[in-house]
């Protein structure tokens, strides 16, 4: 319990940390000193709260919905690599959006909409298609990297057929990015991040119960089936919710689960170190999108693919090792 305390600590001081460089630094530089006296209406109040403020924002929404949509897959099908952006679920946000701009024309909120019900339509196809007597892990795996292929041959369809214009406004959902958000945006965010934290305050314990065997959460009064079926739709949420507004950050809801279990020595789902993992993966790979390269601006979903990536792939050559020398 110490060391998880401890590790709270700490990553709760990286992402102050982190919210404060991406707040202070940038092209227009701003003093330290000064960022605190923005939010009394200093000179740089435009700079830091109305251009700044709201992306670090949205960051940590973002960041925090995805390390908790990861871990609660990866721990609910004893998994690491049921990630939302492994299994379909981030995919199905994408092409519900792609296909709102490009086929119907919409844009704005109803894109956000869209997305969030893709999301949830894929995951509920795997989830009945994966069913068999409950949900198999392997198989719900298996399922969701073919839709994820799918689903990612049918973006190529829509991109091929659309006007280069109406291409364009379609990249961030193939892509990821922070952007500029808007307060009223940021706030639905929040309430409905906030509503399906409180689910999962409820379950969370039962989560943890799952993790002994069906067998004895059954034994020890848990309805499995139906907590079952409770953390696979906070989980979609929680990934829809994030890929409504940002669009596919990949690799984020892959990483943090892991990570903070490393960290802090547990086997369990250590829910508040992954939330607080994946915004500050979140907030560093878009202070390093936006400023480590000069005149050059890259969206925050790129950043966090290219060190997720290597992530993969050494997880998979442990794996192979492993078989290898049982």
């Amino acid at each position: 319990m110490r060391r998880y305390l401890i590790v709270v600590l700490v990553a709760s001081a990286a992402v102050l940390l982190l919210a404060f460089a991406s707040l202070a630094l940038g092209t227009f530089g701003t003093q330290p000193a000064n960022v605190l006296s923005a939010f009394l209406g200093g000179d740089d109040r435009f700079t830091v709260v109305r251009l700044r403020l709201p992306r670090v924002a949205l960051a940590v929404l973002v960041g925090a919905c995805l390390g908790l949509a990861g871990t609660i897959f990866q721990t609910l099908l004893s998994n690491p690599l049921a990630s939302p952006d492994l299994i379909g679920v981030s995919q199905g946000a994408s092409a519900a959006a792609v296909g709102a701009i490009l086929l119907l024309g919409l844009s704005g909120a109803a894109v956000s909409l869209f997305a969030f019900a893709g999301a949830v339509l894929v995951a509920a196809v795997i989830t009945l298609l994966s069913w068999r007597h409950g949900i198999s892990s392997y198989r719900f795996v298996l399922i969701g990297i073919g839709f994820a292929f799918m689903v990612q041959a049918f973006l190529g369809f829509l991109l091929t057929r659309a006007d280069v214009r109406d291409a364009q406004g379609a990249l961030v959902w193939l892509v990821g990015s922070i952007g500029t958000p808007r307060w009223d945006e940021i706030a639905v965010t929040a309430v409905a991040a906030l509503l399906l934290l409180g689910g999962l305050v409820l379950l969370a314990p039962k989560l943890r119960m799952l993790q002994l065997g069906d067998d004895t959460a059954t034994g020890l009064g848990v309805p499995v089936t139906l907590t079952r079926i409770g953390l696979t739709l906070l989980a979609v949420g929680f990934a829809a919710i994030a890929v409504a507004v940002a669009g596919p950050v990949l690799f984020v809801a892959f990483v943090a689960g892991p990570i903070a279990k490393r960290v802090t020595g547990s086997s369990g789902a250590a829910l508040t170190v992954s939330a607080l993992i994946g915004v500050i993966v979140v907030l560093a790979a878009d202070f390093l999108g936006q400023r480590a390269l000069p005149d050059v601006r890259m969206p925050v979903g790129i950043v966090t693919s290219l060190v997720g990536a290597p992530y993969l792939l050494l997880l998979l050559a442990r794996g192979n090792r492993s078989r290898g020398s049982a």
